[in-house]
């Protein structure tokens, strides 16, 4: 089975396609500036990037991404029948999708409802539906950012806000990550050789965007990220967590709606803002290395944020097996693992600094010590297959007669 994977974003629409018999990923790319000047479709196949003329919209994206990959010349498949399955990353999934579902027009009605629980990336994501649903005649399924994290209990998600207004406005934390999250879980079941049910970790995806989670027997009891991506660890431009007076503040002082100042705290703060430079971790160690002192105090914060949650999480878990290091700067981060380990010692959580220098990017690395109480671990995510491979569960599950009408409509 072949699945073409979509990640739509309101301007962007990345693309993956998996042979799901090997795991491996056939061919891969990335739909920029839809709908704006200068818009270009990547492809990448073999080791090789090509680039072609962009499109106008999320629907014409799609038709040109089908085209390049059914091309006689460099494309990798024969014809669009051998693409089974679409599967979409949506980013909210509310309280409504605790898993990942086969899109249905109910489904889809759904999501329209919960734009509101995500603005940014919502309206976005929908859009990539309806193009594939346009153009396509296959199963797709929505896999859901927040599904993982609904086995939360009711005292961890609820915010303490007047008990009516939260249950009127489905305000509480969903959490976020929740593929990878996942995705980590089910990889680090077959490291320890222990059943998911009995696998206690805190997992740290740590990139531009950042959250720390805390799962207990297999399942989500706490994260970060809450009714928006927002919440949380200090990130590469969002605030993380701040004082929400800080919101009135800025409206005040700055002449900002409140939507400006949700913008300015989602894309202008964080690593970014305090910096003055760059969100990029590579590049603001360069800058502190070279005495540049902003720089060095947001890798701080970085660090501190990292650490003060991780540290929350450790309260509650009981028990633990690993502390897990994942994401672009959880797995490639050295300077950055350091810091956060550093201090836990007293707990019998301990770093070897060596392995932690020494790691192989790409890989799993034990970076613990052998002293140490709980074992830490790099373990490089994989979303994408997380998704391929729910969306494969999924229409592999649907009955034949109903799979053979999807196979024969897309001829």
């Amino acid at each position: 089975m072949k699945i073409l994977l979509i990640n739509a974003g309101s301007s962007s629409l990345k693309y993956q396609l998996i042979d799901m018999k090997t795991e491996k990923v056939i061919a891969k790319g990335n739909c920029e500036k839809i709908g704006l000047s200068a818009p270009v479709i990547t492809y990448k196949h073999n080791g090789e990037t090509k680039e072609f003329p962009g499109a106008k919209n999320h629907e014409e994206a799609i038709q040109k991404v089908l085209d390049i990959l059914t091309n006689k010349e460099y494309g990798v498949v024969s014809s669009l029948d051998e693409i089974e399955a679409v599967g979409h990353r949506v980013l909210h999934g509310g309280d409504i999708y605790t898993d990942s579902v086969l899109i249905t027009s109910k489904v889809m009605k759904d999501l329209e409802k919960l734009v509101p629980l995500g603005p940014l990336h919502m309206p976005a994501n929908i859009a990539g539906i309806k193009a594939c649903q346009a153009v396509m005649k296959v199963p797709q399924v929505a896999v859901f950012d927040t599904a993982f994290h609904s086995t939360m209990p009711e005292y961890a998600y609820m915010y303490p806000i007047k008990y009516e207004d939260a249950k009127k406005y489905k305000i509480r934390k969903y959490g976020f990550h929740g593929s990878s999250h996942k995705f980590i879980t089910q990889e680090m079941a077959k490291i320890l050789h222990k059943p998911i049910s009995k696998l206690n970790l805190i997992i740290a995806h740590l990139g531009n965007g950042s959250s720390v989670t805390a799962v207990k027997d297999g399942k989500s009891i706490d994260t970060t990220m809450g009714l928006t991506p927002l919440q949380g660890l200090m990130m590469g431009t969002r605030s993380g967590d701040v004082d929400p007076t800080v919101v009135q503040y800025l409206c005040e002082k700055k002449n900002m709606t409140v939507q400006e100042v949700i913008s300015y705290l989602n894309k202008q703060c964080g690593l970014l803002g305090i910096s003055g430079y760059s969100s990029d971790q590579r590049e603001l160690i360069a800058k502190a290395n070279e005495g540049d002192e902003r720089c060095k105090l947001s890798l701080e914060m970085l660090s501190y944020s990292v650490k003060k949650h991780i540290a929350s999480f450790l309260g509650v878990m009981g028990k633990l097996d690993a502390i897990v290091f994942t994401g672009g700067i959880g797995e490639n981060g050295k300077e950055t693992r350091e810091s956060v380990m550093s201090g836990f010692e007293y707990l019998g959580i301990v770093l070897d600094k060596k392995k932690n220098n020494n790691f192989k990017r790409g890989e799993v690395n034990l970076i613990s010590s052998d002293k140490s109480n709980v074992k830490i671990y790099i373990v490089p995510t994989d979303e994408e297959l997380l998704m391929a491979r729910d969306t494969k569960a999924i229409v592999s599950a649907l009955p034949a007669k109903k799979s053979s009408k999807c196979a024969k409509k897309s001829k």
